[in-house]
């Protein structure tokens, strides 16, 4: 039995919200991932003596950083950016998440309602 085109086009829609909700959760670990080793190089930054000679990344090079401070105060503010990042891509996956449970609904019952199981099997 064919589908509605108008039930082709929402299924199709929501499969591109599918995929949407997918890369925003991967960009969200990749994100989490990042900070969390930010978090980390400052903690292990701490046990490092003032006058020990660090470098920093700028661009593909690695440059003698000044003192220790310079390498705190970069990632300190490399830190913040990631938590802000963290925060918006949390608030982009959590609206995602609600049209997809709203969406998928919508859809569970269009394909009742057209005598099609959610399931694709042969209504009983």
């Amino acid at each position: 039995m064919a589908l509605p085109a108008k039930l082709q086009n929402d299924l199709k829609q929501f499969q591109r919200l599918q995929q949407e909700l997918g890369n925003t959760q991967q960009q969200r670990l990749q994100i989490d991932l990042k900070l969390r080793e930010v978090t980390h190089t400052l903690e292990e930054l701490k046990s490092i003596a003032e006058d020990a000679v660090l470098y920093r990344p700028i661009g593909g090079l690695l440059v003698r950083a000044k003192n220790r401070k310079e390498v705190e105060d970069l990632l300190t503010e490399e830190k913040e950016t990631l938590e802000v990042r963290v925060k918006a891509i949390e608030r982009q996956e959590n609206h995602l998440k609600e049209r997809y449970t709203t969406m998928q609904q919508e859809l569970t019952q269009a394909l009742q309602a057209a005598g099609v199981s959610p399931t694709g099997a042969a209504p009983e």
